[in-house]
């Protein structure tokens, strides 16, 4: 595509008026704090464990102790760590209370930045800006921030428009197939995969499956096979480069219950379906939340639709400003972006249940509904392009235009603010970072525990080490059905007590002296990558517990017991493969540089 180039600071009112709209979109959160979002803890709590392991020495933690009440878990062995390390360090330099509005005001703001660059490949700068704030602003975006506080997928709404500002981007007209699919934007794209998959494991499955469909889709169009190669670099290089994540997440999910995110009946595709209505009253309260997505997926692939069939009618696609594009090439770029909304719907309806079952790795974006977030920058898009008047109708038309549509998304934010903004009246941010501090610790994430394992058994207050006979004795008693069991030491189940001469993320070192032989309860839950010694000797092989806490058999007198966080054969694994890809991503940038250089003839 060939446009000529912007006046010089053309482009700076375009970027305020995005900063500004998503201030506004994000001011709730700041006026009305504090937030308690269905994951608002899960994140608060990650920021908080990420930044206590910076302050132990450890760049990149693996373990959680303070879920399960202290016991711990592997939380950022399978969760992507951009957003724990955002939120972490801005923790850093900003009071926690205003955390979640800085984070969320700069990825709606990345949001509306990064729909408006792919907006200006076909609009003129304003359409392009309203574009990027009718995308910050759409249901499914506010609904993220608000409701539930999905920090991860709301990065997505900055990576999904830049994968299709780089599959769609043209190569060169002419050449071998590698020159025209090596156009200089395969390594951008590689990187921002990369960036999907670190912010959120579903935002990540979705690139991949969208960078497929609209590589596929442009090439059938172009009759080319260049960018079908462009996305397959693109693609093997974006999932290689985070491989220090994703294979030790992929590999050690035999080691945790991870199963539990989509056999959960919540959770299933199935019970997800737009407007789908269940005669089960565990699901009653989940039938009301899939009432209200369901008509913000319905609103939103509406506006899109609606918008593509008034463009269709007018015939505006290449002409009046509307869509400013090269007229050989409109149609390889509109065609894929109108694709989405259609494609989007059908993911809704029960006739698409084959497609979630046959495609790897689709189930686990748990509901359909995740997909709206691919419908935000094609919506936005032919939004602005419907509504924006052309080049010839009067200043005050675009002027009454901008005004209607800045009162349309202030309304929507009053709208989300009223509809999905969730005050805490207990467990608010003050609440949780007392009882962070204090070491009590929270509930744990079932889909981490180990296999088998019942978060519910895991006893609260016990000591770091427990002496007993019997290795599977039940420590606690639950106070009510349902409830943790809570341990007190005239209960009796624990014959002597020690404490933890030193106790790290991941590392404990316990000295005692214990009258008998027997075994120590560890504070502590089991996992494959603890190495437990007792006296300088490793130990295997422990006993099972239900609750799975470590249960190490120690001997009658001295006892130094040791556990430490290893590195084991598939971080390191990850960690080679990222460094390769690293160096084949800078070959391919250097060859790109040199494949794009103008020719002489």
């Amino acid at each position: 595509m060939i446009q000529p180039p912007a006046a010089r600071g053309s482009c700076l009112p375009g970027l305020a008026v995005i900063l500004l709209a998503a201030a506004a979109a994000s001011a709730p959160l700041a006026l009305h704090r504090p937030l308690c979002g269905d994951d608002f803890q899960f994140h608060l709590v990650s920021w908080l464990e990420a930044q206590n392991g910076w302050r132990q020495g450890i760049p990149y933690p693996h373990w959680a102790p303070s879920a399960n009440y202290g016991a711990g878990e592997p939380r950022f062995v399978f969760y992507p760590p951009l957003t724990w390390m955002l939120g972490a360090a801005l923790g850093q330099v900003l009071p926690w209370a205003f955390v979640p509005f800085a984070l969320t005001f700069l990825f709606l703001a990345a949001t509306g930045l990064a729909t408006r660059a792919l907006a200006r490949q076909a609009l003129a700068e304003a359409p392009a800006t309203l574009a990027g704030c009718a995308a910050l602003f759409s249901g499914h975006a506010l609904y993220t921030a608000y409701e539930r506080t999905a920090f991860g997928e709301l990065a997505g709404g900055f990576w999904i428009p830049l994968i299709l500002l780089f599959t769609l981007r043209e190569g060169h007209p002419s050449g071998s197939l590698w020159r025209r699919a090596l156009d200089g934007s395969t390594a951008l794209l590689a990187l921002v995969v990369a960036g999907a998959w670190l912010s959120d494991a579903p935002v990540g499955v979705m690139a991949c499956y969208l960078l497929a469909a609209v590589a596929l889709a442009t090439a059938l169009l172009a009759r080319s096979w260049a960018p079908v190669v462009r996305a397959s670099i693109a693609a093997a290089l974006g999932i290689a480069l985070p491989a220090f994540y994703l294979i030790p997440a992929a590999w050690e999910q035999r080691w945790v219950n991870i199963r539990f995110a989509i056999d959960d009946p919540v959770l299933t595709i199935e019970n997800s379906w737009l407007f789908a209505r269940h005669s089960d009253p565990s699901l009653q309260l989940h039938d009301v939340e899939l009432h209200l997505v369901s008509m913000l997926a319905a609103s939103m692939i509406a506006v899109a639709l609606g918008s593509v069939f008034v463009l269709w009618l007018r015939r505006k696609f290449s002409a009046d400003g509307r869509l400013q594009t090269i007229q050989s090439l409109s149609r390889r770029w509109w065609i894929p972006l109108a694709l989405i909304p259609a494609i989007v719907l059908f993911l809704q309806l029960p006739s698409s249940l084959p497609v979630w079952n046959l495609l790897p790795k689709l189930r686990f974006l748990q509901f359909p509904s995740r997909w709206l977030l691919v419908l935000e920058a094609p919506m936005a898009i032919f939004f602005a392009a419907a509504i924006w008047p052309g080049n010839s109708a009067r200043r005050w038309r675009r002027g009454a235009v901008a005004a209607l549509c800045t009162l349309f998304f202030l309304a929507a934010s009053l709208f989300a603010e009223q509809t999905f903004f969730r005050a805490c009246y207990e467990d608010a941010l003050p609440d949780i970072l007392a009882t962070f501090r204090s070491g009590t610790g929270f509930v744990g994430t079932d889909e981490y525990a180990p296999p088998g394992a019942d978060n519910g058994l895991v006893p609260i207050g016990i000591p770091a080490a427990c002496l007993v006979r019997d290795p599977y004795i039940e420590l606690g008693v639950s106070a009510t059905p349902g409830a943790n069991p809570a341990w007190r030491a005239d209960q009796g189940s624990c014959e002597a007590a020690a404490i933890a001469q030193l106790r790290q993320p991941e590392k404990m070192r316990i000295a005692a002296v214990t009258g008998h032989a027997g075994y120590l309860i560890l504070h502590l839950r089991s996992y494959p990558a603890w190495r437990v010694t007792v006296n300088g000797r490793l130990i295997a092989n422990l006993p099972e517990r239900a609750d799975e806490l470590m249960a190490v058999p120690v001997p009658q007198g001295v006892v130094d017991l040791t556990v430490d966080w290893t590195t084991t054969a598939d971080v390191v694994a990850g960690r080679w493969v990222s460094a390769l890809a690293l160096l084949l991503l800078a070959v391919l940038y250097l060859l790109e540089r040199k494949l794009s250089r103008p020719r002489l003839s």
